[in-house]
């Protein structure tokens, strides 16, 4: 579809479908210490980020405020002057960012929890005894 035909359906968009725009990448290390293969996550107060792309590329910093509104995230440290010369946070659009360290809560720490070996690989991991031979009881 044509940009302006997405924008407008990004900015038209009830808040239940604007959340799923607030993913963010995971960075390589953040990868190798979940349970489970995800290629992003919803970003949170308190994660650390590293912005990617635009004026604050390579920065990284506290995510301060998410608004599902806007569907942008406000990261500590990330700020712009106004006319008056007052610091004021300046908006990051997610697809910008990378999360390197997640603020966990409980429904985040089930993402991060050692893997448990279901009972079959529990199974696997035993050798198989030899089948009894059977006795032969046929009378001659």
């Amino acid at each position: 579809m044509k940009r302006d035909t997405e924008r407008k359906k990004r900015t038209q968009a009830k808040l239940e479908k604007r959340k799923p725009l607030l993913n963010v990448h995971i960075s390589k290390d953040l990868k190798k210490r979940m349970k489970r293969k995800m290629r992003s996550l919803l970003v949170r107060k308190g994660d650390r980020v590293r912005i990617m792309r635009g004026d604050f590329d390579g920065k990284e910093g506290k995510v301060l405020r998410v608004n599902y509104g806007r569907a942008v995230v406000f990261v500590e440290g990330i700020s712009a002057k106004n006319a008056k010369g007052t610091e004021i946070p300046r908006p990051i659009q997610p697809s910008n960012l990378l999360l390197l360290d997640v603020n966990m809560s409980d429904e985040r720490k089930v993402l991060f929890e050692e893997k448990k070996e279901s009972p079959k690989e529990e199974k696997k991991g035993i050798p198989k005894e030899a089948p009894k031979e059977a006795k032969n009881t046929s009378k001659v």
